[in-house]
């Protein structure tokens, strides 16, 4: 027996995708608030008109199913309306991290293999220095006005190009299962790899914060501040589309924590994001007793925190829930959630693995290592990437197994919460003891003098390697190997102590904010003291 007239009802009447849940809400509420951005309000309802419009004007101009488009933005709704029109035809967004230098955004214009740049006005002269390296980029469309004279001339206008007339538009169906994003890894140990990224793993991630923010009715207020070329910003705010919740955007620039905390006052902001660095300033900040915040959920991932810091976050946002996420680019990002009064129980941790998806955490030979032991994390699941970009290797690698491999050592408590001890390429092998790099580093932000460290491995000649502490010193201060060592005498084992200190005035962090050790050793090439 077969289904009676399966064709009465079309596939693209059904389709879960951020472009469906954007039209759902834009036929049942609207002119309800979509987006906020520096006082100025976009509509569901003109979320989806600039949508099609947008997706009509790509496709008169030749884009089609599963063509790239790279997008070089900073915050701003336009950027998101972008994203939403370019999978409006089944087409591919690729976001840029601004940080990124011309020949490293060259790399991944060539990669993408794509030819349509978008790009906003204040980064047109990026465009100029990339087009000196690489002559893919056929077509500039730009978000702003582009001042005079540069790369960008003869581009056209976002504004230009969402006001055509899209009559006649046809949207093709889109199945969940399409490519939607391909999000570039930061590349700390190589080249970057394009993640590819398909609308089941957005809405995965979207059901994993609904659950982890208590996010249960359209009341909500979500204020963000990660960048939209990074999957913590638009994964965080994927969730929004499927509920129908008010997203307010952040611009990018100078990291301002009474700006912000001035927004978040304004806009009666309930649910916030930020990296540790960042809530290592806000909380600095003395004007928060006096604030009028309506602060429900304060979360932070993408970079460790320390034991000090999250103990000031509960001091100073006391009615808040702490949740921290952690994950990985390949997972749409998260893995791992923990939140409510096991924020400061399981002080450290990043909680339990999502219910989601499957984990293992094995030793070398993938064999499942015991509770308390460390091993690495594997996982699958829907918010498993679909395969890194045209890098069919690379992917059966981290695939090996039939898991994905994470790279993070973990350790597991009886209660199932995972710690993460290191990267598994940074771990340092010292006279046969393991050291974990990120062990050694949440001790060391407790010292009264450091406010930033990262530990790396030195070559030794006796032990093989061992632990360099490379740190950033309160202005004024001064710090010896000795007195760092007789501070950590009670507090870790003599073998995982540093062996030398290096004092810096700042970390080398790459386009992502991660710490670049790659740069940190390849920076000392000191003898370690005997």
């Amino acid at each position: 027996m077969t289904d009676a007239a399966p064709s009465a009802i079309p596939a693209a009447a059904r389709r879960n995708h951020w472009m469906n849940q954007v039209a759902t809400h834009a036929e049942m509420k609207p002119d309800a608030a979509a987006f906020r951005f520096l006082g100025e309000t976009t509509s569901w309802r003109q979320a989806a008109e600039r949508m099609d419009a947008f997706a009509a004007a790509l496709a008169r101009r030749g884009v089609g199913f599963g063509d790239r488009v790279l997008l070089l933005t900073l915050n701003r709704p336009e950027v998101v309306l972008s994203v939403f029109g370019i999978n409006r035809l089944g087409a591919i967004a690729v976001p840029i991290n601004i940080r990124l230098t011309p020949p490293e955004i060259a790399y991944i214009v060539d990669d993408a293999d794509a030819d349509v740049l978008i790009v906003e006005a204040p980064l047109a002269p990026l465009v100029g220095a990339v087009a000196q390296i690489t002559d893919r980029i056929k077509k500039v469309i730009v978000i702003g006005d582009a001042p005079t004279g540069s790369a960008t001339d003869g581009a056209e206008s976002w504004a230009d190009l969402v006001a055509e007339d899209p009559a006649g538009f046809e949207a093709p169906d889109v199945p969940e299962d399409t490519t939607c994003l391909i999000m570039y890894t930061s590349g700390t140990t190589g080249r970057p790899k394009g993640a590819m990224l398909d609308h089941v793993n957005l809405f995965a991630q979207s059901l994993t914060l609904l659950r982890v923010n208590q996010v249960f009715g359209e009341d909500d207020i979500s204020f963000m501040t990660a960048p939209l070329f990074h999957i913590a910003g638009l994964g965080s705010i994927a969730p929004n589309f499927v509920i129908g919740i008010v997203t307010v955007i952040h611009p990018l620039g100078a990291f301002n924590p009474t700006e912000l905390l001035d927004a978040w006052e304004r806009e009666k902001a309930t649910i916030v994001f930020n990296v540790p660095q960042q809530w290592q300033v806000i909380c600095a900040d003395p004007t928060i007793p006096d604030r009028d915040l309506h602060l429900r959920i304060i979360s932070w991932g993408a970079a460790p925190a320390s034991d000090t810091l999250l103990r000031q976050m509960s001091d100073c946002f006391p009615k808040a829930t702490n949740v921290a996420v952690f994950g990985q680019t390949e997972m749409t990002p998260i893995t791992c959630a923990l939140s409510g009064e096991d924020s400061l129980r399981k002080l450290g941790s990043v909680g339990r693995p999502i219910p989601t998806l499957q984990y293992r955490v094995v030793d070398e030979e993938l064999n499942d290592v015991e509770r308390g032991e460390v091993g690495e994390i594997l996982y699958r699941g829907p918010n498993l990437m679909k395969g890194y970009w045209r890098k069919p290797a690379e992917t059966a690698e981290a695939f090996d197994g039939g898991w994905f491999h994470s790279g993070d050592l973990v350790r597991q408590d009886d209660e199932g919460f995972v710690w993460v001890v290191d990267r598994k390429k940074d771990m340092i092998i010292s006279g046969g003891e393991n050291v974990y790099c990120a062990e050694v580093e949440n001790v060391l932000f407790a010292h009264p003098r450091i406010l930033d460290a990262a530990i790396y491995g030195r070559p030794d000649e006796r032990w093989g390697e061992v632990a360099v502490a490379a740190v950033v010193l309160t202005p004024g201060e001064e710090l010896t190997i000795d007195e760092l060592q007789a501070w950590l005498g009670d507090k870790l084992a003599r073998f995982k102590q540093p062996k030398a200190l290096v004092v810096v005035p700042a970390l080398p962090r790459n386009a992502a904010g991660k710490v670049n050790k790659v740069a940190l050793r390849a920076a000392d090439r000191e003898p370690a003291p005997a």
